[in-house]
Order: C-alpha cells, then sequence, then structure tokens
C-alpha cells in the first residue's frame, strides 16, 4: 500500500517514476561522457569565484560575460579584495556589461561579507540566499557547487528542459509555474551529486535542448515526451507579454577645445552612478531646433550645434531607448549646468553607458 501511494503522488504530479530515474540517470552519463562545454569556473569550488560568474551571467551571454570573469578574478582574486576596491574602480571594470545593479550588490555583499562574517563566504543556502542581489537560482548553484548541498537550480535552461522532457504546459511565468517546476527539479535532484546534476542539466539545456532544440542529437529523444507529441517547440509556455517603456533621451556632447563636458546619474534609473553626457528626455521624437532650445535654457549653455544629429536605438529587458546625438562646440568658459569639463583624453577613466561608449568609438578624436 505504502509503494502504491508513492507511485501515486508522483503521477498527480506529473512525473512517472521510471522517466524520473531514466532522465537522471542518462543526463549523468551524457554530462560524463558527451558534454564537451568549457567554461573557466565549470568545476570550480571556490563559492567566490562561483558566485562572480553567477552574478555576471545574469541577462549575459556566456561567449561576452567571460572576459569580464577573468578580468574580475585577475584584479579581485578573493573576496577581501573586491571589497577594498573603490567604487569607481570596480564599476569601471563592469563597464559595457550592463545591468549596472549586479556590480553594485556585488560590491556591496562583498564589503558584508569581509566585514560582517569576517571575510568567510556564507556555508548555508539560506546565508547565501541573504546576500544583496542573490536570488534562489545564484544560491542553489553556490550551494550546490561550492558545497554540494542538495538544492535544485532552476533557471530558463532548466525550465526549457523539464517543460519538454515531461510535456507540461504550466506557464513558467506564474507564481503557479515556478512553484511547480521548482518542486520537480527539487525531485529530481540525486541528492548524492547535486553539484554535477545542475550543471548537467543546464549544460543539456544551453546544447541540446536549446530554445530551438536539437532533437537528432539528443539522447533522450525516444522518452521525452514533448518530442512524442510534436510540442517540442511549443515549450515552454509564457503568460505573460512583457510590456516595454519606449524612452527618448536626447545627448548633448558639448566640446570646448581639448574638453567634454560630462555628468554623473544619481537617480534610482538605469545606469545610476555612471556618467554621460548632458541629457534632455522627452515622451517622443522632437525636432531638433527645439531641442537645441531647451538645452540652452536647461543648462545655462551658448555652444553651437554642429551637423545633424546621430540617431541610434538600444533594447534592454523592459525598455527600448531611442538615441539622438547633437555635437555642440564652443560656448562659455563654464561648463553646462551640472555638468564638469573633462579632457578627452581622460575620458577613459569615467564609467560610460555601453551605447554612449559606442558612440564615442565612432567618432574618434572628435
Amino acid at each position: 500500500m505504502k509503494g502504491k501511494k508513492q507511485a501515486q503522488s508522483r503521477l498527480d504530479f506529473g512525473v512517472e517514476e521510471a522517466t524520473d530515474r531514466l532522465f537522471v540517470r542518462d543526463l549523468l552519463q551524457w554530462n560524463g561522457e558527451d558534454n564537451d562545454r568549457q567554461m573557466p569556473w565549470k568545476g570550480e569550488k571556490d563559492p567566490y569565484r562561483i558566485w562572480l560568474s553567477e552574478v555576471i551571467l545574469q541577462q549575459t551571454r556566456v561567449e561576452q560575460g567571460l572576459k569580464y570573469y577573468e578580468n574580475f578574478i585577475s584584479t579581485f582574486p578573493d573576496v577581501a579584495a573586491l571589497a577594498a576596491a573603490p567604487d569607481e574602480k570596480v564599476m569601471k571594470l563592469w563597464e559595457g556589461l550592463g545591468y549596472y545593479s549586479r556590480c553594485r550588490n556585488l560590491l556591496s555583499s562583498a564589503r558584508y561579507i569581509a566585514g560582517n562574517l569576517h571575510g568567510h563566504f556564507p556555508r548555508t543556502y539560506e546565508e547565501i540566499l541573504a546576500l544583496k542581489g542573490v536570488g534562489s537560482y545564484t544560491a542553489a548553484a553556490i550551494a550546490s557547487f561550492a558545497y554540494n548541498l542538495p538544492h535544485a537550480v532552476l533557471d530558463g535552461n532548466v525550465f526549457r528542459v523539464l517543460s519538454r522532457i515531461f510535456d507540461r504546459d504550466v506557464p513558467i511565468d506564474t507564481t503557479e509555474g515556478k512553484k511547480y517546476f521548482a518542486a520537480l527539479a527539487q525531485q529530481l535532484l540525486p541528492h548524492d551529486r547535486p553539484g554535477e546534476y545542475n550543471q548537467a542539466i543546464m549544460d543539456f539545456g544551453a546544447i541540446i535542448c536549446k530554445p530551438s532544440p536539437a532533437c537528432g542529437q539528443c539522447f533522450f529523444r525516444d522518452r521525452c515526451r514533448a518530442f512524442a507529441h510534436g510540442r517540442q517547440e511549443l515549450l515552454p509556455v509564457k503568460e505573460k507579454k512583457t510590456s516595454v517603456r519606449e524612452r527618448w533621451f536626447n545627448y548633448f556632447l558639448v566640446q570646448r577645445g581639448y574638453e567634454v563636458a560630462i555628468r554623473q546619474r544619481t537617480a534610482s534609473d538605469i545606469w545610476q552612478q555612471l556618467f554621460e553626457f548632458p541629457l534632455i528626455e522627452t515622451a517622443g521624437s522632437e525636432e531638433p531646433a527645439r531641442l537645441l532650445a531647451e538645452f540652452r535654457q536647461q543648462y545655462g549653455s551658448t555652444a553651437k550645434a554642429e551637423g545633424t544629429p546621430t540617431q541610434q536605438d538600444q533594447r534592454l529587458s523592459h525598455q527600448l531607448i531611442h538615441f539622438s546625438f547633437y555635437i555642440l562646440h564652443g560656448g562659455t568658459a563654464e561648463p553646462p549646468t551640472g555638468c564638469t569639463w573633462v579632457r578627452r583624453a581622460d575620458l577613459d577613466q569615467y564609467t560610460f553607458p555601453r551605447t554612449l561608449l559606442q558612440f564615442l568609438a565612432s567618432k574618434g578624436n572628435m
């Protein structure tokens, strides 16, 4: 009777025990024999390095994040070195990676570990989760990779793999879906090899069970429920559409001799603490003549515009920003209100948003 109840509970949950065991077994076998995905932090046991890699890879492709990880490890080899670094140095090393709140949280947590925890990285899931900027996925990754603790990771790759293997169409962006897949992931986790399994399922989602799946290479294709029903391209399911906020940023690159006017963003908004040129944000596209008049009034500058503005767009996770760049010369000896004159040769000492860096690079010496 007890065995029947256990089997029934699995069926109610949507996973047959045989499929459960076979998937875990075959996944670990694939990981040991055929998984050739190479990353410098793979197999790492140092919680600091694992934490650093996971924070960098939030919202960032591995190919882009790799050089940042290597630069951070080289510059700040341990949590004490990171905690002791000036904000400006850390932000400059992060420059171009985007989502700068990750960097601020990283620095805040490093200082908490160095000061409050006497430099000892937390050793339990709950203590790791309490670090600023660390969510359930990152905490599970650190706990399982560094300490082999039995906590299942649940990221985009894992959502995709589980929804397809077991043909589950519970929306992954709902509270119900997150709870369902978190419980399923934890049920599957082999407690004797949690770190290895977590890395394997993420790698499998990145290499084989990609958004456009490579089913022909999949070791589990014949038992994959979604493949059996031709539904692999339809899963996972999302219920909500991401609303995108459109913004119009009009930047004014004011030059006076060998100097450029810049200011620091201080509001609680994107790119907080980064540097930029004088900015006027508008509710939509505006005529250049009207914008230049507003710039002179708002910033108290008499600099003259040169040529037509350069247009560029940048899409963030929930924002679409339309940029217009105006180049101006001359004007008064005083910088625009709220700005500082900086030599063009010294601009690389300041941290700028990626799009502004690209604009500067395109203009060379201007």
